[in-house]
């Protein structure tokens, strides 16, 4: 009976354990009210010895959270869910705009800039994490392109 006790205990308390992956820069694109979309973006760092993947994405500001990427499809962009975002040990991976990111789908409250949501993630070893992530307002076009520009310098 302790036997199965503390394998009940440990199999529990392995579910919640948190992940090796370190979250930074993490947001989500404030949208207008009545927008049903949105997007969550962040870089994530695999900080265990092995390769993991995220697998899934919840929170309660949204219906359905979706792992997301963009494709070239005859020289036309286009949006397409994926099952997992792999993250190799010891790299870093960015979910951003035009590319990977978690779509939020089916909004259940405003996104305006300042506010926070929860957002939780899941990797395939079965450890999740639970963030809280800052509405931040839609970058223009010329900031964009000027880190972009800055971003290609420093990675040169």
């Amino acid at each position: 009976m302790k036997k199965l006790l503390l394998s009940s205990a440990l199999l529990l308390a392995s579910h919640f354990a948190l992940a090796d992956v370190n979250v930074e820069s993490a947001y989500v694109r404030a949208v207008p009210p009545g927008q049903m979309n949105s997007a969550a973006f962040m870089q994530l760092k695999n900080e265990g010895p092995g390769d993991i993947s995220l697998v899934a994405a919840k929170s309660q500001a949204a219906k359905n959270a979706e792992l997301h990427t963009h494709t070239q499809d005859n020289g036309v962009m286009r949006m397409r869910q994926v099952s997992e975002i792999s993250l190799p040990a010891g790299e870093v991976i960015t979910l951003q705009p035009g590319g990977m990111h978690i779509m939020l789908i089916g909004l259940t409250q405003n996104l305006a800039a300042g506010e926070n949501i929860s957002l939780s993630l899941e990797f395939s070893d079965g450890s999740q994490q639970a963030l809280e992530v800052p509405v931040e307002g839609i970058m223009p076009m010329e900031k964009m392109g000027t880190m972009m520009h800055e971003q290609k310098h420093i990675t040169q």
